[in-house]
């Protein structure tokens, strides 16, 4: 790569691309082109910080239109591209399976086209550095049982429509691979969570509902669980492996973090009661609500992050309990970004309740 490199970022104005765009920008010598649609969880406000900075340009529009990405390339001339470009909520692909095919199998492809295109006319040296990184979820490889983690080698068995289009957008990037040579990387992360992130997801919801005395509703009886990275570890893990991982390979990010629902909504109660002791919500917990589990809910994700901790020397450094804390002590200090999100298209209210 270049000194001074430039990186396409797909998808980031979204939850986790910014906070990686951010991360870049802090460096100060990487130049990020940033290619956004805006759907509802993508949120300029979220790159305020960067307004001004010379070494981000915003782009409007979809990796669905090669024209715009053809011209992207060709312009800026990138040395990478890490495609967080996705749909993303379980229970709004459940409501609507095929703007998540649209978006994740048919934007990706048409992604990795224009990548082929413009890696194949790159000089010898560009064409050996170039890199195209592809961000994915543990959801592709399934449920758990009580024991077992997933692995690099684990075989898909996606069981939503959100992590369908995933396990497809994962099979055309290492096709793009074997077929064509495009030297690629793959991550796969578990549930992510920090600044920025959309309230529709399950940590910024409870937060925010506690802090108008809104119920909590946990799913069934709050025993799924997930492995949950805090999401400044995940953009660590992403640099590392952009930087030093081998072209071909799937890298598992997990945060070590396993936790029932019940046990992080719990834990979440906690801590705003000692953060906001004046609260009239106070205890918090008193808010919880069980309600219907969600259809084809999986029970376990948990991801064996040996490979990246071996062969490139990433571990995550928060714990759920040091996250959690910064992550609820961000909402707390920001609630205009969350208040300007919330005056948007979405209200908190439940999706992914499509019946049989």
């Amino acid at each position: 790569m270049r000194h001074h490199p430039t990186i396409l970022v797909t998808g980031g104005a979204g939850f986790i691309g910014a906070n990686f765009v951010h991360r870049l920008l802090k460096k100060g010598d990487i130049k990020v082109i940033n290619l956004d649609a805006l759907t509802y969880a993508g949120n300029l406000e979220t790159l305020a910080d960067a307004d001004g900075d010379i070494q981000h340009s915003f782009v409007l529009g979809s990796i669905g239109d090669k024209s715009l990405v053809d011209y992207l390339l060709v312009r800026y001339r990138p040395d990478a591209i890490v495609n967080f470009a996705a749909e993303s909520h379980v229970d709004r692909s459940i409501d609507n399976p095929g703007a998540f095919i649209q978006t994740n199998v048919v934007g990706t492809c048409s992604l990795l086209e224009a990548s082929r295109q413009y890696w194949g006319q790159l000089s010898a040296p560009d064409k050996e550095n170039f890199r195209f990184l592809h961000i994915s979820t543990d959801e592709v490889y399934g449920s758990l049982g009580d024991s077992g983690k997933f692995t690099e080698q684990t075989p898909y068995q996606p069981n939503s429509p959100y992590s369908a289009s995933k396990a497809a957008s994962d099979h055309l990037v290492r096709a793009y691979h074997h077929t064509y040579e495009l030297p690629v990387l793959t991550t796969n992360c578990s549930n992510n969570y920090g600044p920025y992130q959309f309230p529709e997801k399950l940590i910024p919801l409870m937060i925010l509902n506690a802090l108008n005395g809104k119920p909590l509703p946990i799913y069934g009886k709050g025993l799924n669980i997930r492995d949950w990275l805090y999401v400044e570890d995940h953009c660590r893990a992403i640099e590392t492996v952009l930087a030093k991982g081998k072209v071909g390979e799937v890298y598992n990010i997990g945060g070590n973090n396993e936790k029932t629902n019940l046990d992080v909504v719990t834990t979440l109660c906690q801590l705003l009661d000692e953060l906001l002791p004046e609260s009239p919500h106070r205890p918090h917990k008193n808010l919880l609500k069980f309600v219907t589990d969600r259809p084809g809910h999986d029970l376990r994700y948990a991801i064996d992050a040996g490979k990246i901790e071996r062969e490139l020397g990433w571990h995550p450094e928060e714990t759920f309990e040091t996250g959690l804390r910064k992550t609820v002590q961000w909402y707390l200090d920001n609630p205009t970004w969350w208040q300007n999100v919330l005056n948007g298209s979405y209200r908190g209210e439940r999706l992914g309740l499509s019946t049989k």
